[in-house]
């Protein structure tokens, strides 16, 4: 079932890959937080609905509500997608880029298997993943120290995984 979440997300990322925006347009805001070279590599599309996976199979191992959940942003890989009344929310672009981060460190099938294990074992909002993305846009919110997201994230899965 992963396989095929992942070539329907690479579908979804080729259909809007016109309309996607650089996150490079955040370095001012996000310096610090977010390297230049992986604002360049990530990107956003605002869209009117959330594309999501709607896949029976999903549906019986339990992510039936996460699935039908309404989200203000959802991220697939490199790409997150928002939708038009939230597309100048920082505090949203900032939680979606750690999920960028997440992607990118463990890779797409791992990442997945890990989502969806966390929301079936602890729901959404307590799931490890999610915790991290919240945790890291409430301290940018509220001004927080530096931290280079990216580099957090690879060393937290590293320790782990040790």
């Amino acid at each position: 079932m992963l396989h095929q979440i992942e070539r329907w997300i690479d579908q979804v990322n080729i259909e809007y890959q016109e309309q996607r925006i650089s996150c490079s347009k955040f370095f001012g805001e996000f310096k610090g937080f977010y390297p230049l070279e992986f604002l360049q590599q990530s990107y956003f599309v605002i869209v009117d609905t959330i594309p999501k996976p709607n896949f029976p199979e999903l549906r019986h191992t339990g992510l039936g509500d996460f699935i039908d959940m309404e989200v203000h942003g959802i991220t697939y890989k490199s790409t997150y997608y928002v939708l038009p009344q939230f597309a100048s929310d920082l505090r949203l672009h900032f939680h979606e880029l750690v999920h960028v981060a997440q992607w990118r460190h463990l890779g797409a099938i791992p990442f997945m298997e890990r989502y969806i294990t966390e929301i079936q074992t602890s729901g959404y909002y307590e799931a490890p993943l999610e915790k991290m993305a919240y945790a890291f846009d409430d301290h940018f919110t509220k001004g927080g120290k530096k931290i280079d997201v990216p580099n957090y994230v690879a060393k937290e899965f590293n320790k782990a995984f040790k």
